[in-house]
């Protein structure tokens, strides 16, 4: 038997672009999945595609490399990071033609989903629907995912086999909960100004412009903020950001560290008081992590925060684009600090109540093999799967 008891292993590719290196959310929940499938005795065959800009990675249903390889590839079933979608909607239903393995969507985050201009946005809605069409499942990673999913290709998607299977966040080392919770009470006393931390690479979407905002309506003496996460992802945005810091006069409150290492982001969300991250998320793992660590979290009220933060217990909700409500919240926590307490304290016990990612895995995992048998059964189709 393969390990854990599986009956059978699987031949799995997985298109993605880049590499599983890449430092963001949903290429840490692939790299988990990964690691997790081969554990079990999968193999699993990463086609990395280059990242040309939307509309240039329109044309790969086109040109020849990825059709051709993409039709002879030999796996039971194809993962394909939704993120990929520009660069598969046309050249899918070619593959399922063939009937040579099945497609599942991970889906972590719709581009749609986020502002765009109105003409882009009717090109994204068009393009991503009609990929969703394409293929045979699809593996979510939040409820709200999936709701995006279902209201925007329709009864078409709500119909084919899913899993909804949480990021988790124990890839992090952290203390003990009954450190912390001996730990929180003399991080939260106002002893100096509120340490904010914000974590995510430094990008429109990601709503640091509208953090800098909030903040400089308050006393400068009341707060520090530290930006982690890599400023060259968008250098146009990452210097109008260093452009509104000067403006407004807040370079002595604002660190912009960059990219750092797992080590030294535990060190940021040790010495913070709370994460604030006003951007539209499919999930937010950084949410966990901060909850991991005792952090109160402020997110936005639009997106997959909503299944993480509950308000008023362990962090705020913020409608989109309300610097204002972001700075109440942000004054309210840094002048209450039993308030800040108690929900740090809160936030331990939500982020004890999630699965870790070896529960989320195993539960895609079984899946996976699952839905490879119905399938493989329905269309009478050959396996590569190994019984063992």
């Amino acid at each position: 038997m393969a390990p854990n008891g599986a009956e059978t292993t699987l031949r799995i590719g997985l298109i993605i672009y880049g590499s599983l290196n890449i430092i963001s959310g949903s290429y840490l929940y692939d790299r988990m999945l990964v690691e997790y499938l081969q554990a079990q005795g999968d193999t699993v065959e990463i086609i990395p595609m280059p990242w040309r800009g939307y509309a240039n990675n329109l044309f790969d249903n086109w040109l020849p490399p990825l059709p051709n390889r993409l039709r002879t590839l030999d796996v039971d079933l194809l993962l394909q990071d939704e993120l990929n979608h520009p660069s598969l909607f046309w050249l899918n239903p070619s593959l399922a033609r063939q009937k040579r393995y099945p497609i599942i969507s991970i889906v972590h985050h719709l581009r749609s989903s986020e502002s765009h201009p109105p003409l882009s946005m009717q090109l994204y809605r068009w393009v991503e629907k009609n990929y969703l069409h394409t293929v045979d499942g699809y593996v979510f990673n939040s409820q709200t995912t999936q709701k995006a999913v279902t209201e925007l290709a329709g009864a078409n998607a709500a119909e084919r086999p899913s899993l909804v299977a949480h990021p988790a966040a124990d890839h992090l080392p952290a203390p003990t909960p009954a450190l912390l919770t001996n730990y929180i009470p003399l991080r939260c006393e106002k002893n100096g100004p509120l340490r904010i931390l914000f974590v995510g690479n430094v990008i429109e979407r990601k709503g640091l412009h509208m953090l800098l905002k909030a903040l400089a309506t308050l006393p400068a003496a009341e707060w520090k903020l530290d930006v982690v996460g890599s400023l060259t992802v968008d250098e146009e945005y990452a210097e109008r950001i260093q452009q509104q810091i000067d403006q407004d006069r807040l370079r002595d409150q604002v660190s912009l560290m960059g990219a750092v290492s797992n080590e030294t982001l535990c060190k940021h969300y040790l010495h913070a008081n709370v994460l604030a991250l006003p951007s539209y998320e499919g999930f937010g793992i950084v949410y966990l992590e901060a909850m991991r660590f005792g952090i109160p979290v402020i997110g936005l009220m639009a997106g997959g925060a909503r299944e993480i933060i509950t308000p008023e217990e362990n962090g705020f909700l913020v409608p989109p684009n309300d610097h204002a409500s972001l700075a109440h919240y942000i004054q309210q926590l840094n002048s209450d600090r039993g308030l800040l307490e108690r929900m740090s304290m809160a936030a331990i016990r939500t982020y004890a109540a999630q699965p870790t990612w070896e529960q989320s895995c195993a539960a895609i995992h079984h899946w996976l093999h699952e839905f490879h048998m119905r399938h493989a059964a329905q269309y009478g189709l050959s396996s590569h799967a190994n019984a063992d």
